[in-house]
């Protein structure tokens, strides 16, 4: 993640936004070299759904081919005692 300083931020906000819109760039904003903020591309909400609908079919595929009695919940409570 790339780092910018405030006063570089605020000479090239409009390129340093686009970067983030358009090729979803991050940028970690310094204040006399200390970081205080960080800039991030917003998550699209068609993509949000689509990752939503992908971690769901796959939640179908693993209960499919589960061979085990006892929830992944109750194995993984076993295995930390």
């Amino acid at each position: 993640m790339a780092e910018i300083g405030v006063r570089e931020l605020k000479n090239r906000t409009s390129e340093i936004v686009r970067a983030v819109r358009e090729e979803r760039v991050e940028y970690v904003v310094t204040y006399r070299g200390q970081p205080v903020a960080r800039l991030v591309p917003v998550v699209d909400a068609d993509s949000d759904e689509r990752a939503w609908h992908e971690l769901e079919r796959l939640s179908q595929e693993i209960s499919a081919q589960w061979q085990s009695d006892k929830s992944a919940v109750e194995l993984l409570s076993e295995m930390r005692r």
